[in-house]
């Protein structure tokens, strides 16, 4: 059986070493490089082509959530760390990492099967974790569920003429992402997200974001010209 190929990136050589140990548990896994910061897991991971990655959140030099964009593009991430923040957990999962364990909530057989499952494209979440993006998600939909209730909102899709895909975007807008946030979300590069925008925008006679949000909430009629 071919070992599952594994990059430790954790700016504490001590966890480093317990991390190892653990997945040293499973047959089926090899460590095969260890980093101390988001520069060196990227070398690294071109280097030594690992199968998934295990990131901290905060580390010096370049963290884990700024080096995320880059490292998901070459394996799956899990993100293995102390922070529990909603608004972390959250930003992690847009920029692309397959699942999240805070430490102290696992187990060692729960962290080689949080690998594996990341590995396979299945999500794995400590509770913490879980619990902080249900409260962020609960919370983010608020203002877009008291703004369903107008009947004007239901029809925009039909009276702008926007796709499936332009109306999850223009919803992505709406709630305040950014391009890159919107890319990771929908899993499209940034390039293809300002096509859609850029198409959106015209069915909405729209010349900017506020604009084009005020438009498609309905607070902004047909012929009246916003400002932003």
């Amino acid at each position: 059986m071919t070992a599952l190929r594994v990059l430790i990136a954790d700016d504490n050589p001590v966890v480093r070493a317990g991390l190892a140990s653990l997945l040293a548990t499973a047959r089926d896994m090899e460590v095969v490089a260890q980093a101390a910061d988001g520069r060196e897991a990227l070398s690294l991971t071109r280097r030594h082509a690992p199968d998934v990655i295990l990131l901290d959140v905060r580390m010096p030099g370049v963290d884990g959530i700024s080096a995320l964009p880059h490292l998901v593009q070459l394996a799956p991430v899990l993100m293995l760390t102390y922070s529990r923040e909603a608004e972390v957990v959250r930003e992690a999962l847009l920029l692309g990492a397959g699942g999240y364990l805070v430490h102290g909530e696992f187990t060692p057989e729960d962290l080689v099967r949080a690998v594996r499952d990341v590995r396979e494209g299945r999500a794995h979440f400590t509770t913490t974790a879980a619990s902080a993006l249900l409260a962020d998600l609960r919370t983010s939909s608020q203002p877009q569920r008291n703004v369903g209730r107008f009947p004007e909102r239901l029809h925009n899709s039909v009276d702008f003429g926007l796709s499936s895909r332009e109306v999850e975007i223009m919803d992505l807008i709406a709630s305040g992402m950014s391009n890159q946030q919107i890319a990771a979300t929908c899993f499209i590069s940034e390039k293809t997200v300002k096509n859609h925008i850029n198409r959106i925008f015209a069915k909405l006679q729209s010349a900017s974001r506020s604009e084009a949000i005020a438009r498609w909430l309905g607070t902004a009629r047909p012929g009246v010209s916003g400002h932003g």
